[in-house]
């Protein structure tokens, strides 16, 4: 008797169990088939999926409710079809973007997005807007959820912030949307490519533009050099400021316009700047954030820009293993493209630095007397004897400048508190590494090279300062 039981227990088992694969089979075919069109059951219909799932136990107990369970099952079929049918179709939506072609490092960039419906349905449809973004990319907001009807677009606001240079391609726009009853949700994709050259950083360049004009360079940490000699060739008159000599002041203008007033004169112009940018291993370090390059780029073109304003000539030779980029040295604001297109994708090259090419190069394109501006990072011996050898063989020639970054990790671990032998030991090869440092910088010093030592992210406002003392002292 017993025995019997078990087989029918056993019979009934097999044949619920073979029920419950067939319908979970009827249940998972469809939902692949949808996910190919990116169909995807949203949590609303994943709770709904739980009272079939609570009910389908009470089969192995109670045989006689199987129907109950299948219409119920057949109920929440039909509900869902009927809302995934809700649905809007691809081709119903359109997308353009608005966005400039030129981007700024580390710099807020807008981009406006427009998203058009073209079906005729009186239904809402909250639409949520993601933008297709390359990794080197933040996104703010990452999505944006507006709520549009048939025949209608909708306009969304992104604000990209580009942590590398580089061309990089925005390729497409992502929808997605949830069904009438939030059973369902779909994912689409319009294609629609728009290209965004990442610059070095271009506003302080309309910072600086800004605060020349209205005699406020102070603000950006520019000071005003004062002239050893006198240049005579008259530029504009300008209101009097506490820094003026007050043998300036033109009286007539003054009484004319009731407010003090002062010549300006201009200095020497059609001089030449040639930048020597090092694009090697030793420019890969990151500091706030960037590398050591893209630092000495923002700087070079700051400092570009103000020596056009002068009149003055700018060139730049990018080199690392070799020479990557060389704009001869010219004049005219026309030379901020010519720098700027040759410097954007440029990075640093995990290769050791010839110096050696470089001011070969130098010496073969650079005939006539500039103000050369080395721009490296060193903390080798090998490197720093190539450096000194080189700037030194400048002088007479040139006016050489070399600018030596610092690391402040070197810096911090020297001055930071000592509470163990490491820290100690530590401490003292930092130490070490800074005294070798400082002796090279004396050493130029000495031999008759100029030279900077400023941390990266504070380099502009002194290389400008020092470009400006420069042209007030006529040492070009």
């Amino acid at each position: 008797m017993i025995a019997e039981i078990s087989d029918s227990l056993g019979e009934l088992a097999g044949e619920l169990l073979l029920r419950w694969t067939l319908l979970c089979a009827v249940i998972v075919a469809p939902l692949l088939l949808l996910a190919r069109k990116r169909i995807y059951p949203h949590a609303t219909l994943a709770a709904l999926m739980i009272v079939p799932c609570l009910l389908a136990p009470l089969l192995l107990f109670f045989p006689g409710v199987l129907w109950i369970v299948l219409a119920i099952d057949g109920a929440i079929a039909v509900i869902a079809l009927a809302d995934c049918v809700s649905l809007p179709r691809p081709r119903d939506f359109a997308a353009s973007r608005d966005t400039g072609r030129v981007a700024s490092l580390n710099k807020p960039h807008d981009v406006d997005l427009t998203v058009v419906h073209s079906r005729a349905r009186r239904r809402r449809l909250a639409v949520t807007v993601c933008e297709d973004v390359p990794e080197p990319f933040d996104v703010h907001p990452a999505e944006s959820t507006v709520t549009m009807q048939g025949r209608c677009r909708a306009h969304v606001q992104f604000k990209l912030m580009a942590r590398s240079r580089g061309a990089f391609s925005l390729n497409a726009v992502h929808l997605r949307i949830t069904s009438r009853w939030k059973l369902w949700k779909r994912y689409y994709t319009l294609p629609f490519s728009s290209v965004i050259h990442v610059y070095p950083d271009m506003v302080q360049l309309s910072e600086y533009a800004v605060l020349a004009r209205t005699n406020r360079l102070s603000l950006m940490g520019v000071r005003r050099s004062r002239r050893v000699g006198q240049d005579h060739d008259f530029e504009r008159l300008r209101d009097y400021t506490a820094d003026d000599n007050y043998k300036h002041i033109d009286w007539r203008a003054t009484a004319r316009r009731n407010r003090l007033t002062v010549k300006e004169y201009q200095t020497s112009q059609s001089q030449r700047i040639v930048f020597l940018l090092d694009c090697g291993r030793m420019m890969n370090n990151l500091s706030s954030g960037i590398s050591l390059l893209d630092h000495a780029l923002n700087a070079a073109l700051m400092l570009s820009y103000v020596a056009l304003r002068q009149g003055d000539a700018v060139g730049l030779v990018c080199f690392s293993d070799r020479i990557h980029n060389f704009v001869p040295a010219r004049g005219g604001m026309s030379q901020m493209n010519r720098l700027l297109h040759a410097s954007f994708d440029r990075f640093p090259q995990l290769v050791e630095s010839r110096y050696d090419l470089a001011f070969l190069h130098l010496a073969t394109h650079v005939r006539k007397r500039a103000l050369v501006v080395l721009v490296s990072n060193l903390i080798d011996e090998v490197n720093g004897f190539q450096v000194k050898q080189y700037l030194r063989a400048q002088v007479g020639r040139h006016l050489p400048l070399g600018i030596l970054l610092r690391d402040r990790q070197l810096f911090g671990a020297v001055d930071a508190p000592r509470h163990s032998d490491h820290d100690l030991f530590r401490a003292a090869a930092a130490a070490e590494i800074l005294n070798w440092r400082h002796q090279i910088l004396t050493d130029l010093e000495h031999q008759g090279v100029l030279t900077m030592d400023v941390f990266p992210e504070d380099m502009t406002a002194p290389l400008v300062n020092r470009y400006l003392d420069i042209k007030a002292r006529h040492m070009l």
